[in-house]
């Protein structure tokens, strides 16, 4: 039996956020829960940039008996005019009397300012319940308001001996219809889907999201540094917006024709391979905060070397591939094991009979100075708040 105690009402709130993942382009996800008198009188998610916070929808839910209220708030309330107006004034305005927060605004501009609203209007503020759960849910938010680049999750189904295709490169399915189900929720949940011209000659995907119940398709994203890209290739059929990453070398009849089937080129680097880095920060400006690569592993290496994936979800098939089957990271290996890339795991999840192991590398380089990007971004009040 779960308790009934401040704990249980942060959880609701958190669960009304995870809801809402996926929806809310680069704003992060965002619940609040009000209690009076051992009663929930509202609950509230945030839905879609540009629309009401989570403490709006709560609080409209609650009318009258929002007064001498407690809100559990998954991520502080934003005390500054953005797009929407504070929900510190909200919240004051209304009487609420008591306010508990996961966490504070990962913006170091206004971090601890809503909270400090609060209090000086005498309301009772407590802050660190389930922190790290909160602070989980919106860890593509978190990197973005830090640095402008979007989270960057890599996603491949595995052998177990590491293998993501056979040695003719044949690679239908490796992992059952559960975890492909899986794979198509990771897609609703992210801004973009990020591969490389290889998989597009290859395999010609869609990379749309294909669940039991409507889905969010998000924008398709292709590394080809040459523009081999085909104009007739399924990633150009409107479903989604698809930008191609490439270098100022490529031949711009090529990039014309690819804009007129309906792609962005988008140049990055005056290299022969495209600037991974410049290419994250180009959608980052566009308002992509999370990508899930989902290329082969030349592109995995590459990301990986330059210290540019947040996250790996290796998908585990109860298969082996043997030699000269493709590897799911093609990069220079190390001499010694000592040497290996050291990851931190973070989950293994099983579905149905594969398994996911989800694992965080080391950066490769110092984060971008937090306060000169959360300027621009302007935290939760200018990015959750202001669309």
């Amino acid at each position: 039996m779960e308790l009934l105690n401040d704990e249980f009402y942060m959880r609701l709130a958190l669960n009304a956020a995870q809801g809402a993942a996926g929806q809310t382009g680069i704003n992060p996800t965002v619940g609040c829960v009000l209690v009076k008198n051992g009663r929930i009188v509202g609950i509230g998610a945030h839905l879609r940039r540009g629309e009401a916070h989570a403490e709006v929808h709560a609080v409209r839910m609650a009318g009258e008996e929002a007064r001498g209220a407690t809100a559990y708030v998954t991520l502080e309330p934003c005390s500054h005019h953005g797009r929407t107006p504070p929900c510190c004034d909200l919240l004051i305005e209304k009487g609420i009397a008591r306010v508990v927060v996961a966490t504070t605004d990962p913006n170091p501009l206004v971090s601890g300012r809503g909270v400090a609203r609060l209090r000086a209007h005498g309301i009772e503020v407590e802050v660190g319940l389930l922190g790290e759960a909160s602070r989980a849910l919106n860890e593509s938010f978190n990197r973005f308001i830090a640095t402008g680049l979007p989270f960057v999750t890599v996603k491949t189904a595995v052998t177990l001996d590491g293998r993501i295709a056979t040695r003719t490169g044949h690679s239908r399915w490796i992992t059952g219809p559960a975890a492909r189900e899986a794979v198509h929720t990771l897609r609703h949940r992210h801004n973009a889907i990020m591969i490389g011209v290889g998989t597009v000659l290859a395999d010609d995907p869609e990379l749309t999201t294909r669940l039991s119940v409507p889905g969010l398709h998000p924008a398709r994203v292709i590394v080809d540094s040459s523009l081999r890209l085909p104009t007739d290739a399924r990633v150009l059929n409107g479903a989604a917006p698809t930008i191609v990453l490439t270098t100022s070398r490529a031949e711009p009849a090529r990039a014309e024709a690819l804009r007129a089937n309906g792609a962005e080129v988008v140049p990055c680097g005056d290299g022969p391979r495209v600037d991974l880095r410049a290419g994250l920060a180009a959608l980052g400006e566009r308002g992509i905060g999370s990508v899930l690569v989902e290329g082969g592993g030349v592109l995995n290496g590459a990301l990986l070397e330059a210290g540019l994936v947040d996250k790996i979800m290796l998908f585990y098939a109860a298969k082996i591939a043997g030699d000269g089957a493709p590897s799911a990271f093609s990069l220079q290996g190390p001499e010694t094991m000592g040497e290996a890339v050291r990851l931190r795991v973070g989950g293994i999840e099983r579905f149905g009979e594969d398994w996911c192991v989800t694992a965080y590398p080391p950066k490769g380089e110092e984060e971008a100075d937090a306060s000169t990007i959360s300027m621009e971004t302007g935290g939760r009040a200018d990015v959750h708040g202001a669309h």
